[in-house]
């Protein structure tokens, strides 16, 4: 048992190298075709095409996993999300602000493919550190 649990401690990590990189390419080929992200049937494209729009708008945007869960099939992850906003993000000009998230992942795996992903981003925590007006 433990040593499939390192299996995919090391399949994740490789994964996770490519999500800093934003090598989108590489990404999809982590993923089950369709992937399943919270419970909709997706194809891997669509899911690095999400990306697209963040990592332009925070082109320093990574992923910094802060608890990691293996049990059996599934992989459990509390992440840090950090970026500096300089580029349009939801209709928001770019404000070089420096914006930090939390982000709760689970991934199903099968082989060495993502078949499940159910995934919360404090996304609205984004928008505020974007929006906050100054004060001091």
């Amino acid at each position: 048992m433990g040593g499939e649990q390192e299996r995919l401690r090391a399949l994740y990590q490789s994964y996770l190298e490519a999500c800093n990189e934003h090598d989108f390419t590489r990404m999809s080929t982590f993923y089950a075709s369709p992937i399943s992200i919270n419970d909709t049937p997706t194809d891997p494209t669509r899911v690095t095409e999400q990306f697209v729009p963040l990592v332009s708008a925070f082109p320093d945007w990574r992923w910094e996993v802060r608890h990691e869960l293996v049990e059996g099939d599934l992989v459990a992850l509390h992440f840090s999300v950090a970026g500096t906003h300089f580029g349009d993000f939801r209709g928001i000009a770019a404000t070089g602000r420096r914006v930090v998230t939390s982000e709760f992942t689970l991934y199903r795996v099968e082989g060495d493919k993502f078949t499940h992903v159910w995934d919360i981003t404090d996304m609205d925590a984004v928008l505020e550190q974007i929006t906050a007006t100054e004060t001091q």
